[in-house]
């Protein structure tokens, strides 16, 4: 039996279905369904059980489990409220690796490339606390998951016990099907999906930094079903332990991607570029890019989906449907 918190949500759906689609239905999701429409994430998956937060530590007691998959973590890189944050992203994780490593439970979760902040000291997944320390988080979301990377790196560095596997992946820019409860926080692509199928103008940041041109910022894009992939390939691979970046090891443009939605189209960019907020101007992110060596290293052969082929298909196969869910 495996556990996924946070199943209900983006990631976590992709990774119940890709389980399922492997024949593993003996999945019981950890999450809050709220009234955001989550629920449509599950409604074609075989689950065994569903269990609260609320229940989650009374459900554990006493459970066998092949692996806890943690997903859930308040996400949004907007969120301000310290003490929920805290609770959910590093509390409840702490909880949870201290009972994988009581009941010799394989635990895979998720770190995340806001762990990074500016990307000044780069984007390589260097767990050495000294590495670690330098890093800062721009956002109450990353900070609350850089804390407990370092906890658990502080752990095996003093020697204490930990899980049988321990995996933490800095996923970075993720699109993908059941993303629609995520408002804001959506990838560009379902953003602005509607705008570009009707033959709407679709706008994008201006560039207020030399050297880079307007709507040339780029982000590390990687499609779900390839996290979904890294994911199983760690169950498969009960040896391998670390903090991996999860990216495809290539930067794309904005314009990139919204050009990407158009031709899966079959239309010709409608690209205009309107001024960034001064609010955010300061603390805005112009490249990010995974260093994915150490993910090779540790032996994962998979390869990442081209940006124009990922849009594709999550256009084709969702967003263009009358059923956008996975």
């Amino acid at each position: 039996m495996l556990l996924v918190t946070g199943g209900a949500g983006f990631i976590g759906s992709n990774i119940v279905a890709g389980l399922n689609e492997a024949g593993r239905n003996d999945i019981v999701v950890n999450d809050v369904l709220g009234s955001e429409g989550k629920w449509r994430n599950l409604q074609k998956r075989r689950l065994a059980d569903f269990v609260p937060p609320a229940d989650l530590a009374r459900w554990l007691d006493g459970r066998k489990l092949d692996a806890v998959i943690h997903m859930g973590a308040i996400s949004a890189t907007t969120a301000i409220d310290g003490d929920a944050v805290m609770d959910s992203n590093f509390r409840l994780s702490l909880m949870l690796l201290d009972w994988c490593t009581e009941t010799r439970t394989p635990f895979i979760y998720a770190s995340s490339a806001a762990t990074y902040g500016d990307g000044e000291e780069g984007f390589v997944d260097d767990p050495a606390p000294e590495a670690l320390a330098r890093l800062k988080p721009m956002n109450l979301y990353g900070w609350s998951k850089h804390l407990f990377d370092q906890a658990l790196i502080e752990r095996e560095r003093t020697h204490k016990k930990l899980p049988p596997q321990w995996a933490g992946l800095k996923f970075f820019n993720v699109f993908g099907p059941n993303e629609y409860h995520k408002g804001e926080m959506m990838s560009l692509v379902a953003k602005r999906f509607d705008e570009a199928r009707a033959g709407r103008t679709v706008t994008l940041f201006k560039s207020h930094r030399d050297g880079v041109g307007d709507g040339e910022q780029a982000r590390d894009f990687i499609y779900v079903d390839d996290v979904v992939s890294v994911v199983r390939w760690l169950l498969k691979s009960p040896d391998v332990s670390g903090i991996f970046n999860v990216g495809t090891g290539r930067a794309r443009s904005f314009r990139d991607l919204i050009g990407a939605v158009f031709a899966a189209l079959g239309r010709t960019p409608l690209i205009d570029y309107v001024d960034m907020p001064m609010s955010i101007r300061h603390t805005y992110q112009y490249f990010t890019q995974a260093a994915v060596e150490n993910l090779r290293a540790a032996g994962y052969n998979g390869g990442f989906t081209p940006l124009e082929e990922a849009v594709r298909h999550y256009v084709v196969s969702y967003l263009d449907t009358p059923d956008r869910y996975r």
